[in-house]
């Protein structure tokens, strides 16, 4: 009887002391450190998913904290105390009625945030309001029974010290092949391989990486191989990150030839080895304006040992959600890691892996080796409209030792300055220096979840040989026929995934009123990038039927199909080459993701 006049009293009790907030959630939690100590006076600060900071408060006595009436949506945590260092969580879902708690443990060097929802039977059966009530009632009769409804659960199990240590480990493992090579801007890659990448959580707020590359030429007949690691740490608004790559690829026996006058090449055929050491990290100066910045330290041996510092950086400034403002520097080699191009869950680790695959342009000039560098200034600005998505951009480029790949060259042709491909069976010229800028102005159009499509017009200066024949094999004269012009450009783009089958593609045609051997703004960091001719990739998920846990997919990457750029330069004897920057090619493999 008094049980039931309780349940009667209860919801009358509970709406006169404070009214329910079903469309509202908290997070709570309680701050220790690495023995369990409570720690009082800790900085708790409340960002939302713009990471704009919404609240702030200290930690009590008991080291606990609280926030309330948080309207559904991610949030992120970030906890700091003097001598400790900083705890940071991101991704923590709110959701109505329910009360998100952390665990945050604080150290001298891990420091981690453990997230606990509760489990959705359980949820927003007893929030405070209801604590108060059944605290201020006077019966004190024991509970002996539950309703039909309810469970009884056993504790769950400790987990390891080596669990808890390592959290959210995924990798990627590839095995592709091609057909001459992929030939980018930022550089070259094998045409057979097999690569994989591993990232872990470490402590939580500790992210580790490893990839590893293992190539193998079929047009050069020499194998190439490659390792990569890379350490960040999450703090809220910037994620500071060290990273490791080393290259080796051996050289086609055919380059014996091209050295045969270089003094020391009775030592026998050199290797192409690569070492660099990267630096990165982001700043959020204030609500609206954001700083990325880093550098890498790159050495190259080929021949020579060549050293280079390299920094970037880029400022955004965000007025609003649907405007942005960004300045871009850039230098040394490409960066495409600042597009956002790539997504989904495993973006991490095909950024790892094509950081770790695509090896430096090299190419001769006066018999010393000499790799292509840009140095580019950009400034953009994008707005979203509904559906839609505006972007301009303006740039200024200037690049040294340009590598044109040299398609047919005659054998007399292919020695002083002519270096061997080390990917294929054509050859690497070295066009010189050229600088050049343009512009240019697109528009992305949403048709639902499953497809955009992009069009884009450009303007820029391209590299284009003058119209007359060649009088001798000197690569000097080659390079005087060769001048810089400016070309307009359309480019149209696709892209989306279709719902029946999960096939995910990429098409995109650029067309330019006149060929040209480079595509134009060779070192763009635009989200959205023009490549030469038609290009096609595809990503279509394979039935494994329990028998991996993973995921398989089959992937297709086809570059220039209707092999535009290719540009002919004729000798006065009938002799003819072809100057090209972005060769024809086709690549396809199996991805396994775990």
């Amino acid at each position: 009887m008094i049980g039931s006049v309780l349940c009667a009293a209860a919801p009358a009790s509970l709406l006169a002391v404070s009214p329910l907030k079903p469309v509202s959630g908290s997070i709570g939690g309680s701050v220790t450190d690495g023995t369990g100590v409570p720690q009082m006076g800790a900085t708790v600060l409340l960002f939302n998913r713009y990471d704009r900071l919404c609240q702030k408060v200290l930690t009590g006595e008991g080291g606990t904290f609280e926030f309330d009436h948080l309207l559904p949506g991610a949030y992120m945590v970030r906890v700091t105390l003097s001598s400790f260092l900083p705890a940071v969580r991101k991704d923590i879902l709110v959701q109505p009625g329910v009360r998100s708690l952390l665990n945050v443990s604080l150290a001298t060097l891990f420091s981690s945030v453990e997230l606990v929802y509760p489990p959705p039977e359980k949820r927003a059966v007893m929030t405070d309001e209801w604590k108060w009530v059944l605290r201020s009632a006077s019966s004190t009769r024991p509970v002996l029974r539950f309703t039909p409804d309810s469970h009884l659960e056993a504790p769950a199990p400790r987990t390891s010290s080596l669990a808890a240590a390592f959290r959210d480990t995924h990798g990627l493992v590839k095995v592709s092949a091609g057909d001459g090579g992929r030939v980018s801007a930022a550089g070259n890659e094998s045409d057979l391989g097999t690569a994989f990448a591993l990232a872990t959580s470490l402590f939580g707020n500790h992210q580790l990486a490893v990839a590893g590359n293992i190539g193998f030429g079929a047009q050069s007949g020499m194998p190439s191989a490659g390792f990569r690691t890379s350490y960040s740490r999450d703090m809220g608004a910037g994620s500071p990150e060290v990273s490791l790559t080393v290259r080796q690829l051996f050289a086609p026996g055919r380059m014996e030839h091209a050295l045969v006058s270089r003094p020391g090449a009775e030592m026998g055929m050199p290797a192409l080895r690569t070492m660099s050491v990267a630096f990165s990290d982001a700043s959020q100066l204030s609500d609206t304006l954001r700083l990325e910045y880093g550098f890498s330290l790159d050495s190259v041996t080929f021949l020579d040992r060549l050293n280079y510092f390299s920094p970037y950086g880029r400022l955004s400034f965000t007025p609003t959600e649907f405007d942005s403002f960004e300045l871009t520097y850039t230098s040394g080699a490409a960066r495409p890691g600042l597009a956002t191009g790539m997504t989904g869950p495993e973006a991490d680790l095909q950024s790892e892996i094509s950081a770790l695959a695509i090896f430096p342009k090299v190419s001769l000039l006066k018999s010393r080796a000499r790799v292509q560098r840009g140095e580019d200034f950009e400034i953009g600005y994008r707005r979203k409209a509904g559906s839609r998505t505006y972007r301009l951009a303006a740039y200024r480029e200037a690049i040294s030792n340009a590598a044109l790949s040299m398609v047919g060259a005659p054998v007399q042709y292919a020695s002083g300055d002519i270096l061997p491909d080390l990917f294929s069976d054509s050859h690497v010229f070295n066009a010189g220096q050229f600088s050049t800028s343009g512009f240019t102005a697109s528009v992305t159009q949403n048709f639902g979840e499953n497809l955009n499509v992009t069009m884009m017009y450009g303007s820029g200066g391209v590299l284009i040989p003058e119209e007359q024949d060649l009088q001798s094999n000197n690569p000097d004269e080659l390079r005087s026929l060769i001048r810089v012009r400016r070309r307009h450009s359309m480019t149209a783009r696709a892209s989306g995934t279709s719902p029946w089958t999960g096939t995910q593609f990429v098409a995109g045609y650029q067309w330019i009123d006149r060929r040209s051997a480079t595509p134009g703004h060779i070192y763009s960091t635009q989200g959205t990038r023009a490549d030469v001719g038609l290009n096609v990739f595809v990503r279509q998920p394979i039935p494994h039927f329990g028998l991996f846990s993973g995921r398989v997919e089959a992937v297709a990457d086809l570059r220039n199909l209707l092999a535009q750029g290719y540009l002919p330069v004729s000798f006065t004897d009938g002799r003819r080459l072809l100057l090209v920057h972005s060769p024809r090619s086709f690549r396809g493999g199996l991805s396994f993701i775990f």
